[in-house]
């Protein structure tokens, strides 16, 4: 199995990229037609939901840097 990529595109969506699946809130499998690259909607515009349209371009902004996140906390 290759692993999955997830890429946090500049003022746009994420990136989906490799051999996953795309589940709803009750485990139901999105058809992704054979597609292995999907690219997620993460400003609330799209008609497509949860797949990007595009409806984002010159209304949501966000420069993706990536970093550490604090350690986990122990339970």
């Amino acid at each position: 199995m290759a692993a999955v990529k997830i890429t946090v595109n500049n003022n746009g969506s994420i990136k989906v990229e490799g051999d996953f699946e795309i589940v709803d809130k009750e485990g139901k499998v999105y058809g992704l037609g054979g597609r292995e690259v999907v690219s997620i909607c993460r400003c609330g515009r799209s008609q497509n939901k949860p797949f990007c349209d595009g409806s984002h371009k010159g209304h949501f902004e966000h420069e993706a840097v990536a970093f550490d996140l604090p350690p986990k906390k122990q339970a």
